[in-house]
């Protein structure tokens, strides 16, 4: 009976081991307890015994989720001086890629002319005044719904800031028809008023900033205007706000805590309405200009870049198989004077100096096939002409070609002579030695400064180069700290209305949202004399974007277009076009060379937002 008993027990434990052999090898010995019945003195005694057992157990694999990242590169401030406060300066700004954070009510297409719904739905004219808005159905990133409320809040703290979608009288009031439509009323008719209001507006919770806007309406109420002592307190007041956190409305939210000098992490918000139209986990943006996203780019840390890379590096991307996607910028850099510096008010010594510098050369030297030579010289880009200038005033153009002789004949009208050493002496027989600035970390528009320093102090007119910071430069041009300078002209916008206002505005005392608050600027007047006559630039520009009529703005646009090309209030120098790193490692989808959606550029409406909240841009397979 023992041995019965005994064969029994074996029998199952291998009958055991053999079923446990027939699932996925993972060896595990266990304890098992086995009845095991005995006959003691005639009797059966059961008794429980403990059986040690070495069997092969099945393991199935919990796969883990691969977290899909793009990389990115944009400059920023971290904190405690960075913020999110994204009204005001030194917020916590990535620029191109803040669409996807606090979106604008539409994007823009430039090849067919279309507006892509973002917070906004559906819009219309209802007259030809009034642009009703259509709001989509979604949820704030801490909860709060999202209504007409916020887009109303968010105007009415840009009439707070005196911005210029109110202090140049485009808007009169911002209403709710119900809580997801909202009427915009306009105070004349105007082409540009769209995209002022649809476009260049991010959309912010009124959960974080409504009990400003509230105040603000309060001040209306009472009368008030931002002249007024009260209305400058309190926006002062709110300029000094600092939210915990960014509320976000679009798919990707900054986590606050990932955030340090060198880079910082976009999380998809899930509960956006957006979220399924992006195809990545996370953003991973890095921090810095060009000298420090080189070697991030050749190291294949990032995924895509908008920095202006020197010809020599963008070599070292192609060498080593990076690919280099090149659309228009629609504007670059422009040679800037002081106005207040003798000579630079004379139009014909401007003149003078655009003959000078062969703006062949500065482009291909500062940005090789990414800097091409302004043609027509008219302050909007090139590629803009053909859509605005009829072919009478493009023939009276003056392009400006490189010519030396023509510029000492200019300076010699002038009574200018050249000293015993070739360096230029103007009318009052002063030596001409300049200073000309650029931001440091800019390399192209530092090459540019550079290489103008060179060829003007070549023909005569001393010229030493020296690079600032580039959060300080904008700081010293607006405040008119400078003699010669390098900065943008020109605007990534189908409308040359833009353009102007960045040319006549941006860094002088006359006007715009950028204007100059601390000084002159290059206290640039704006009513001329030219050959057509006396000019109110100020004016044209104003008419160059009003009514609905397009033949009667074109007209005002050719007539400002000749104004520019003999006025000169700066040179622009070359057109910038992108020479963007994108070495397809992590991502996939980039469309080709020479598809449309390049005509958007890389910033005004950049092609890459586009392409990533249209689902085009997605992970790339494993390799």
């Amino acid at each position: 009976m023992k041995r019965k008993i005994s064969l029994l027990l074996t029998v199952g434990i291998v009958l055991g081991l053999l079923l446990a052999a027939c699932a996925k090898p993972t060896p595990e010995t266990i304890v098992k307890k086995v009845e095991v019945t005995r006959i003691v003195q005639g009797t059966p005694i059961t008794e429980i015994k403990e059986v040690k057992v070495t069997r092969v157990v099945k393991v199935t694999p919990v796969p883990t989720k691969v977290v899909t990242e793009f990389h990115i590169a944009w400059p920023y401030t971290p904190p405690p001086q960075g913020h999110f406060n994204t009204f005001v300066s030194d917020r916590i700004n990535l620029s191109i890629y803040h669409p996807l954070m606090e979106p604008p009510l539409f994007g823009y297409i430039w090849h067919d002319q279309s507006w892509m719904p973002l917070a906004g739905k559906e819009w219309k004219w209802l007259d030809d005044k009034t642009i009703q808005v259509k709001l989509q159905v979604g949820k704030w990133s801490d909860g709060s719904e999202f209504t007409s409320k916020d887009v109303i809040d968010t105007f009415d703290i840009l009439r707070l800031q005196d911005t210029s979608v109110w202090k140049q009288n485009i808007l009169t009031s911002v209403k709710a028809v119900d809580d997801h439509t909202v009427n915009f009323v306009l105070a004349n008719p105007s082409t540009i008023a769209p995209r002022r209001i649809l476009r260049l507006v991010p959309i912010r919770a009124s959960s974080v900033y409504g009990k400003w806007a509230q105040k603000t309406r309060d001040l209306i109420a009472k009368g008030l205007t931002p002249n007024d002592s009260e209305w400058k307190a309190l926006n002062e007041e709110f300029n000094k706000f600092r939210p915990d956190d960014m509320v976000v409305l679009g798919p990707y939210k900054i986590d606050k805590n990932s955030i340090t000098e060198s880079q910082m992490i976009l999380n998809k918000y899930k509960g956006s309405f957006m979220a399924d139209w992006v195809k990545f986990d996370r953003l991973v943006n890095y921090n810095g200009e060009t000298p420090d996203i080189t070697p991030l780019v050749l190291a294949r840390k990032i995924d895509y870049a908008t920095h202006g890379f020197p010809p020599a590096t963008e070599a070292q991307f192609v060498a080593d198989g990076t690919r280099i996607i090149r659309a228009p910028l629609y504007s670059g850099p422009a040679l800037y004077f002081n106005m207040d510096v003798h000579p630079f008010e004379l139009v014909k010594f401007r003149q003078a100096v655009a003959y000078v510098i062969d703006r062949n050369e500065n482009g291909v030297i500062s940005l090789g096939k990414s800097g091409k030579r302004t043609k027509y010289v008219v302050g909007f880009s090139d590629n803009l002409v053909p859509n605005w200038l009829t072919k009478d005033t493009v023939s009276k153009l003056n392009q400006y070609e490189h010519n030396t002789a023509k510029a000492e004949e200019i300076l010699k009208s002038l009574g200018f002579k050249r000293g015993s050493d070739g360096v230029w002496l103007d009318d009052k027989g002063k030596r001409m030695e300049f200073e000309l600035t650029a931001p440091a970390e800019y390399a192209d528009w530092s090459a540019a400064g550079e290489n103008a320093a060179e060829q003007l102090t070549k023909f005569g007119i001393k010229t030493t180069f020296r690079g600032i910071n580039y959060q300080q430069h904008p700081v010293d041009v607006r405040a008119g700290n400078f003699q010669l300078a390098i900065r943008n002209w020109g605007a990534a916008n189908p409308h040359p209305y833009f353009s102007y206002d960045t040319d006549l505005n941006s860094y002088n005392a006359t006007g715009g949202e950028q204007a100059a608050t601390a000084g002159k600027g290059m206290d640039f007047p704006l009513v001329q004399k030219t050959s057509m006559g006396k000019v109110d630039l100020d004016a044209l520009l104003k008419k160059s974007g009003q009514g609905k009529d397009l033949a009667a703005q074109k007209a005002v646009v050719n007539k400002l277009a000749l104004a520019y090309n003999e006025l000169l209030p700066q040179i622009p120098l070359w057109e910038r076009y992108g020479n963007n790193p994108a070495p397809q490692v992590r991502v996939a989808g980039w469309p080709p060379d020479g598809d449309p959606i390049y005509e958007n550029g890389p910033y005004g409406d950049p092609f890459v937002t586009v392409l990533l909240l249209k689902g085009k841009l997605h992970p790339a397979p494993s390799k």
